[in-house]
């Protein structure tokens, strides 16, 4: 059943907006008034999963136990079938043939990926939907999108009709998909994706999902309405249309059953999703002018932030995105940025490289040049000595607010892909010393904290939190342990290996020909800019 239009469906009521919030966009700063989520919701429980291991062994669990009257709706940028979820299995696409067969209503949303030879996931999409929904689920491929642009969240809800305290939502930057499944160890998914000749023929991935439960999953289930009754065609390139009418693929989303009104609040944990979505013809109904609230996020964020932003990245690049923290280190002389990163891009193809690295170099050159001494820019490798590839978007300003999501820290992910992150403010305060690292009142809170502590203890290869707590007295330890690891490296790798997993990052800046050449590239294809033209021009978001 085609949906003519979302003017069909009322708007939910929104509790009034409060004027502000230090750290959450209020309604009128996500700057988008045709979405139906509140501006935010309390009384969650927020867990981090750390690695995809973690996450899959957690999603089967939960998934194996839906059955009729059961809803589970998905959406991702990549899923592979045959991906394990466990050892022994089952696979991704046993898993939700499994659900289904038991009576629940599974709906899915995958990107419509481009041409397979870009190395991108179109016909393992394509796989995963046919296969789901020959038993009677409804997994559909998504190109309404900009054009070269991709639908790049990563969620899965869960609505029960009898164990309603067993709702939950899972979000972050893990797809179901090959070279995921990983762990502390860092040995890689046995199952891995093409990829880029130095992580080596299993390569080692880091990355981090949230649970949700309480409010916050009706608002996650939004998210995923929204998206499913866009009634623009879910593609219209020709090239996809004649295909799937031959296939007989289904081309129309159905109607989704009424949503559950949202379950109790169950913790102390305030949550915000923020979201991104392209300036697109047509508009979505949701967004006509699309959403950067994600970038309005972290720009709020950053203007509270006094002593520790620590970032974990895919990319990091972009000065528009970079602008953000150099702002920041800049009005603050006390404000140390730590990033993560991988060490080398996820491919390496010699049209894409230069234009990586330009984009890269860019970003890097102006948050050092901002904060100097005060920037710490950092990649892991496993205790082989492989690197790791760091897939995830973490941020934690002054161990108080955090966010996990799919939003990468370029311009790309703030204004031309969609995407989704939950930004967490933990309303528990930990009481450790220091209680308020920023000294603005706001208290270390215990999410936060335990989330940038539980990433640090791993890169760190530290069994507890002594000397890790305090900011200044963190940077150190980090900035020792990758010195001490550099020098084992450049003495030969004489003696026990140093502890710890982090090195500094090299900044590989292009020649001025070699930036000229890939700039094109760059800013077209790598990092386009998804935002209406009069926001490009006065550099809004």
């Amino acid at each position: 059943m085609r949906l003519s239009s979302a003017a069909s469906f009322p708007a939910r009521k929104a509790p009034a907006d409060a004027a502000d919030h230090p750290w959450f966009l209020t309604a009128a700063e996500r700057g988008n008034p045709a979405t139906r989520l509140l501006p935010w919701t309390e009384g969650n429980t927020v867990h981090a999963l750390v690695h995809g291991r973690t996450y899959f062994e957690v999603l089967a669990d939960v998934i194996e136990r839906v059955g009729e009257e059961d809803l589970v709706l998905l959406a991702d940028w990549r899923g592979d079938p045959d991906e394990r979820m466990r050892d022994a299995g089952p696979t991704v696409a046993e898993m939700l043939a499994g659900a289904v067969r038991r009576g629940a209503s599974v709906k899915g949303l995958l990107w419509r990926s481009h041409l397979d030879r870009l190395r991108f996931s179109g016909e393992q999409n394509r796989n995963l939907s046919q296969g789901v929904n020959e038993l009677g689920g409804e997994v559909l491929l998504d190109q309404r999108v900009r054009p070269m642009g991709s639908h790049h969240q990563k969620f899965v809800v869960v609505r029960h009709g009898a164990r309603r305290e067993d709702d939950v939502a899972f979000l972050g930057g893990i797809d179901l998909a090959h070279s995921r499944r990983d762990d502390a160890e860092h040995a890689g998914d046995p199952q891995r994706q093409p990829f880029a000749r130095w992580y080596g023929s299993s390569p080692a991935w880091h990355d981090v999902q949230v649970e949700l439960r309480g409010p916050v999953v009706r608002e996650v289930e939004e998210v995923f309405r929204e998206r499913w009754r866009d009634p623009a065609a879910l593609s219209r390139l020709p090239w996809h249309v004649v295909p799937d009418l031959l296939r007989r693929l289904d081309r129309n989303p159905s109607t989704l059953p009424e949503a559950r009104p949202a379950p109790a609040p169950r913790g102390t944990c305030a949550v915000q999703l923020l979201r991104t979505y392209p300036n697109r013809w047509p508009g979505y109904p949701f967004a006509p002018d699309g959403e950067r609230s994600a970038a309005r996020g972290y720009a709020k964020a950053m203007h509270r932030a006094r002593r520790l932003i620590y970032i974990e990245d895919q990319y990091l690049w972009s000065t528009d995105v970079a602008r953000v923290f150099a702002d920041a280190l800049r009005r603050e002389p006390d404000l140390h940025l730590v990033a993560v990163v991988p060490r080398y891009p996820d491919q390496d193809s010699r049209l894409s490289l230069p234009a990586v690295r330009l984009g890269h170099a860019q970003a890097l050159e102006m948050v050092h040049e901002a904060g100097g001494d005060r920037v710490l820019v950092l990649d892991v490798e496993n205790h082989r000595g492989e690197p790791v590839y760091v897939h995830a978007k973490v941020c934690v300003v002054d161990d108080v607010w955090a966010t996990v999501g799919s939003d990468n820290f370029n311009r790309r992910s703030w204004t031309h892909d969609s995407e989704l992150t939950a930004a967490v403010l933990d309303e528990r305060r930990d009481e450790r010393e220091p209680r308020d690292p920023a000294g603005l009142g706001d208290g270390a809170r215990t999410f936060a904290r335990d989330l940038r502590l539980e990433l640090w203890r791993e890169h760190l290869d530290l069994t507890d939190d002594e000397g890790i707590l305090d900011p200044a007295e963190a940077v150190a330890v980090l900035r020792a342990r990758a010195e001490a690891l550099d020098l084992w490296y450049d003495g030969g790798r004489r003696g026990p290996r140093p502890p710890g997993r982090l090195r500094r990052h090299p900044l590989e800046a292009p020649s001025r020909w070699r930036r000229w050449l890939a700039s094109p590239m760059y800013r077209t294809v790598l990092d386009p800019d998804g935002r209406p033209p009069r926001m490009k021009v006065h550099r809004r978001h």
